[in-house]
């Protein structure tokens, strides 16, 4: 006999997080100082956390030349004829 899982309707799927979606972070950050959307009192922490950010965005970029890129798949050639 098979053991099927259930699965529950209203459970949530992990959330996919990239380095795209926190360089956004970082704009959106940016933009929202810039128009003063943050109170004196709240700006040690985001600051802080936009130097964190910065950081960490900063040491994933300088690691990406460092990893070997895929080799380009070879062209395909035409077949030899015996012409």
């Amino acid at each position: 006999m098979v053991d099927t899982v259930q699965q529950d309707p209203n459970a949530q799927t992990p959330a996919d997080l990239t380095i795209n979606d926190l360089n956004a972070l970082k704009v959106i950050i940016d933009i929202a100082s810039s128009r003063g959307a943050f109170k004196p009192n709240e700006m040690v922490a985001v600051g802080q956390t936009y130097t964190k950010l910065t950081t960490f965005l900063d040491t994933v970029a300088a690691q990406q030349p460092a990893q070997p890129a895929a080799a380009p798949a070879p062209a395909p050639t035409a077949p030899a004829t015996g012409e």
